[in-house]
């Protein structure tokens, strides 16, 4: 029954390598990757092929009425629209009954709590010994985007703070030009875990303290900005390191995860221009990060700041550090714990005799099969009048500069769902600096301390009725859509002052276009 999510695992995978032995930043090399016998699955595509994707992805110049294909963000592969909090928790339309029969699988992993070992539930046991979550659903409640905490006393479940410290050189800046060198903090280690199993401190408690900015629109309408400001209380094992850099996370929502793993490297790479050579003022990067499972540079794709190339190493990044339970990319079943943690080092894990595993290679198939194959509801009112007004300003404002609407996936071979499909996800998967109000301060990869990946924003209109609540950005400090607007700088600040000064009939245009994605 695995079958389907091993194969396509793989294939989708190897087909995330870099396609292209060299990638130029200007005249600056940014890597080199040797394929070496790896059988590249994406098949190529011919000129006559390409020239057809060109026209059909190019933006669109005609804003009265939708364009052909537009309800269908996912292709095949888009699944109807719900008016329930389940609208992003369908597998995609086109994987067929076998298909199903694994993804139903893989929700099954994904929604199940773990426990600490020793238990009688050997299946499910090996939690902890420190950990952010006992479930992946805890995070990605119903598939969706999580909740930060509603007030300080409220222990944070699906926000998180990742964790490292600066770092002279390490082994990535061989490989991969540009990189910024960190290191794991040696007592706290990669990321803040708030819980603990009985017996075992916790690493400490998030904190978080919000001063009111209010910014006045044209027209008189004041929209309140909430500016974060993130500490650690009751640290479990000595004091901070005054050094230690800190980003809040939260979950993203999980919808379309594989179409934006199948889009071909080639095609997000040329959307690049770290340089601004067009001089528009946007300089979208792509990080580059080294593959876990493949050990060579690879095109970041997922994470807040593009810092895993792969569902499958994003999702066991996300066992390992969230849960503490161990993969074949991870094996420790101490997680995140580090050597002063004597405790958490010495704690029983839940390894199964037959692998050394927490979460077998079988499982972690699943789960990564799951992922990849949540499906995008069709679009909401797309016809009526206002969101085509609303569409017209998204495009004349200079959002798609990084929000790109369409991409066409490689085309592989096999029933693949993924495959050769016409996606609308609004993203180009490239780093942007977005000034100093967003910025975490904290290097990632090539990401710097300001540079954050461009969110896809598919689905985003459902986020309400999905999370229930409506919070953005990565931190989710944003409640509204207008206010995850205004939080735009560096780049996008031409964009959102263009916002700022349209009337209120045109930015609620705005607002109602993003809700019908």
């Amino acid at each position: 029954m695995s079958k389907p999510a091993a194969s396509n695992a793989k294939t989708l995978a190897i087909g995330a390598l870099i396609a292209i032995a060299l990638v130029a930043s200007g005249s600056t090399t940014i890597f080199a990757q040797d394929l070496h016998d790896l059988q590249l699955p994406l098949l190529p595509r011919s000129a006559e092929e390409a020239a057809r994707i060109a026209k059909v992805t190019a933006p669109t110049q005609d804003f009265s009425e939708p364009e052909k294909f537009e309800q269908k963000p996912a292709g095949a592969a888009t699944v109807r629209a719900r008016d329930t909090a389940d609208a992003f928790s369908d597998p995609s339309a086109n994987i067929g009954l076998e298909g199903r029969m694994t993804f139903n699988l893989g929700n099954g992993l994904f929604t199940k709590p773990w426990v600490s070992s020793p238990s009688s539930t050997t299946a499910s046991d090996g939690l902890g010994p420190i950990f952010n979550a006992r479930a992946c659903q805890l995070c990605h409640l119903k598939d969706g985007r999580g909740t930060p905490p509603n007030n300080p006393d409220e222990a944070a479940v699906s926000l998180f703070l990742r964790l490292s410290l600066p770092a002279d050189h390490t082994a990535e800046a061989e490989a991969i030009e540009g990189w910024l060198s960190t290191q794991n903090d040696p007592v706290y280690g990669g990321q803040l875990q708030n819980f603990s199993l009985p017996g075992i401190p916790a690493e400490g408690q998030m904190t978080i303290s919000y001063t009111d900015r209010p910014m006045t629109l044209a027209g008189g309408e004041v929209v309140t900005l909430r500016a974060p400001k993130y500490g650690i209380s009751n640290p479990g094992y000595g004091p901070i390191n005054p050094a230690l850099m800190m980003s809040p996370r939260i979950a993203p929502q999980m919808i379309g995860l594989g179409l934006l793993e199948a889009i071909p490297a080639a095609d997000i790479l040329a959307g690049a221009d770290p340089d601004d050579a067009d001089g528009d003022g946007i300089s979208g990067r792509p990080n580059i990060v080294m593959s876990a499972e493949f050990g060579v540079p690879m095109l970041g794709r997922f994470g807040h700041k593009a810092g895993m190339p792969t569902i499958r190493e994003q999702s066991a990044g996300a066992f390992s550090g969230d849960m503490g339970l161990s993969t074949p990319l991870h094996p420790s079943g101490a997680g995140d714990c580090t050597t002063p943690q004597t405790a958490c080092m010495a704690a029983p894990d839940g390894a199964d005799p037959k692998d050394g595993l927490e979460v077998s290679a079988d499982s972690l198939e699943l789960v990564t099969f799951y992922s990849r194959n949540l499906g995008v509801p069709e679009r909401r009112d797309m016809a009526d009048a206002e969101v085509l007004h609303g569409k017209e300003l998204f495009y004349s404002t200079g959002c798609i500069a990084c929000h790109t609407p369409k991409f066409v996936t490689g085309r592989m071979d096999g029933d693949v769902a993924q495959s050769f499909q016409l996606i609308w996800p609004y993203t180009d998967l490239l780093l942007h600096d977005m000034g100093d109000g967003l910025a975490d301060n904290r290097p990632e990869g090539r990401a710097d301390g300001r540079e954050w990946r461009t969110a896809p924003l598919w689905g985003i209109g459902l986020t309400g009725l999905v999370s229930g609540h409506t919070n953005y950005l990565h931190d989710g400090r944003a409640r509204s859509l207008m206010e995850a607007i205004l939080w735009h700088g560096g780049e996008a600040q031409a964009a959102r002052d263009t916002v700022t000064n349209l009337p209120k009939s045109d930015r609620d245009a705005l607002i109602r276009y993003l809700e019908s994605l």
